[in-house]
């Protein structure tokens, strides 16, 4: 009993009560099944209500984020992964993420940004090294590309053996 009391006034505290955050929770879990069975449309509208609830669910945002790049609405997912880095500036697949949305949207140099602050928060992240690949490649800085590509391979994608090999990297 005590401790039911102490978790909604905790939770008031933040603007949210008990009932609100089992919610919440509950909602995310069932936006997470429907992303493993592969209803994207639908889990980010369930996000969309975990954040109705919990507006402060960095979780929510980077998962909705994701939904919209798989539905191609990439200035959705810009938007939700630039709440994230907003809220909380550390978060490497935030920045990767928005990067390669901005990739999408052909707007190669934003992107090189967020993949240069992704690395420098995760150095050893194959992934942004990838992406940056394809923001250099999108600016014709196809040397520069596949220095990146290279060294992601090397960090273990297996991605970027194709990569480098469809790109003529040497």
């Amino acid at each position: 009993m005590i401790r039911t009391v102490v978790i909604s006034f905790l939770f008031a505290l933040c603007g949210l009560d008990a009932f609100a955050q089992q919610d919440a929770e509950s909602i995310f879990n069932q936006a997470e099944n429907l992303i493993g069975s592969g209803d994207y449309e639908n889990a980010a509208k369930l996000y969309s209500d975990v954040l109705t609830l919990d507006s402060e669910n960095l979780n929510a945002y980077l998962r909705r984020g994701f939904c919209y790049s798989v539905l191609k609405n990439y200035d959705r997912a810009v938007a939700d992964f630039g709440v994230v880095i907003e809220k909380y500036g550390r978060d490497p697949y935030a920045y990767i993420s928005r990067g390669s949305a901005y990739n999408k949207l052909e707007k190669y140099e934003t992107a090189l940004t967020d993949f240069d602050k992704a690395l420098s928060i995760d150095p050893d992240n194959q992934e942004a090294y990838n992406n940056r690949g394809w923001a250099k490649n999108g600016l014709g800085l196809y040397k520069e590309a596949c220095s990146d590509w290279k060294t992601s391979k090397k960090l273990g994608n297996e991605e970027a053996k194709i990569i480098l090999k469809n790109n003529q990297c040497k």
